[in-house]
C-alpha cells in the first residue's frame, strides 16, 4: 500500500472477529429480552386461554372473607395480578367473615371485576327442610343486595359440616325455583362426605348444579404462575371453578381459576 499506515493482516482479522462478537452479544441481549417479555405476556395470556379443555378459556380470580377496598385491591394487584372474578359472602359470621355491601359492590364493578356470590351461613347440611330453609335465606339476602336474575348462589359446605343428599336436593330445588342458579362450594375430594352426598342426589341435581371445588389444594400463586386447570369434582356437575390456593400470606385472599362459563353466573 502506498502512503498511509500499513495494515497488518493478523490485526485486521482480530478486529473483524471482535466486531462480530460484539454484534452477536448485542443481538443476544435484545432477542433474549424480547423473548422474556413475550414469555411473561404469554404466561399471563395462558391463564386466560385454553389450559385444560381444548378451547375452554380460563380466567384467574380470588375470594376473601374481608371487604374489598382500596388497600386490599392494591395488595392483590401488586402481589398477584388483576382478578376477573372475586368471591364474596352474603352473610356475616362473627370473627370470620363480613358480608358484601353496596359500597363494595360498586367498588368491585368499578374495577371491572365480577362478583361470585357465596352463601356462608350453613353449619349443618343435612335434611331436605334445612336445605330449603337455607336456600330461602340465601335468596332473601341476594334480593336485598339487588343481585340480578341468573346469578349463581354458592352454598358453602365446609369439610367438617355434616352433609347429606337430602340437603343438597332441598337447596337445589329451592334456588332453581328462584331467579337465581343453584351452586355449591366445597372440598370435593373423592373420599369426602360431600362428594358421596352429591353423587347420591337425583340426576337433574347432579347435572345442573354449578360446582366451585376446593380440591386438590396447591399453593396460592400469582395470576401469571397459576397451575393448569385440573380440579377434582363430581363427574356429572358443571365444575366451573377451582379454589386451588388458600390463605395467601401477602394478602388475605384465596386464589382461584374459573372456566369461561362461570362468567355467565357471576355478577
Amino acid at each position: 500500500m502506498k502512503g498511509g499506515i500499513p495494515i497488518n493482516s493478523s490485526n485486521n482479522w482480530i478486529i473483524v472477529i471482535l466486531c462480530l462478537l460484539a454484534a452477536y452479544l448485542l443481538y443476544s441481549f435484545f432477542t433474549n429480552d424480547s423473548v422474556d417479555t413475550n414469555n411473561e405476556l404469554q404466561n399471563e395470556e395462558n391463564n386466560e386461554e385454553s389450559n385444560a379443555d381444548g378451547d375452554t378459556k380460563i380466567v384467574w380470580g380470588a375470594d376473601a372473607a374481608g371487604e374489598v377496598n382500596d388497600e386490599l385491591y392494591q395488595c392483590i394487584t401488586d402481589n398477584f395480578g388483576e382478578p376477573k372474578i372475586f368471591g364474596r359472602y352474603l352473610g356475616e359470621v362473627e370473627g370470620v367473615a363480613v358480608p358484601l355491601n353496596q359500597d363494595e359492590i360498586k367498588y368491585l364493578h368499578e374495577q371491572d371485576i365480577k362478583i361470585l356470590v357465596i352463601y356462608n351461613l350453613i353449619s349443618e347440611a343435612t335434611g331436605h327442610n334445612q336445605g330449603v330453609e337455607h336456600a330461602e335465606k340465601a335468596i332473601k339476602l341476594a334480593k336485598e343486595l339487588d343481585v340480578p336474575e341468573g346469578v349463581a348462589i354458592f352454598g358453602d359446605i365446609e369439610p367438617d359440616f355434616p352433609v347429606d343428599s337430602a340437603f343438597i336436593e332441598g337447596w337445589y330445588e329451592t334456588v332453581a325455583d328462584s331467579p337465581y342458579e343453584p351452586a355449591l362450594y366445597g372440598v370435593f375430594d373423592k373420599e369426602s362426605k360431600l362428594m358421596t352426598a352429591y353423587n347420591d342426589t337425583k340426576e337433574d341435581v347432579q347435572k345442573n348444579t354449578i360446582v366451585w371445588t376446593a380440591y386438590p389444594q396447591k399453593e396460592p400463586t400469582t395470576k401469571e404462575k397459576a397451575p393448569k386447570y385440573e380440579p377434582q369434582g363430581p363427574e356429572e356437575a358443571k365444575v366451573f371453578g377451582w379454589q386451588y390456593g388458600i390463605e395467601a400470606e401477602a394478602c388475605e385472599i384465596d386464589t382461584n381459576l374459573f372456566k369461561e362459563e362461570m362468567l355467565d353466573y357471576v355478577w
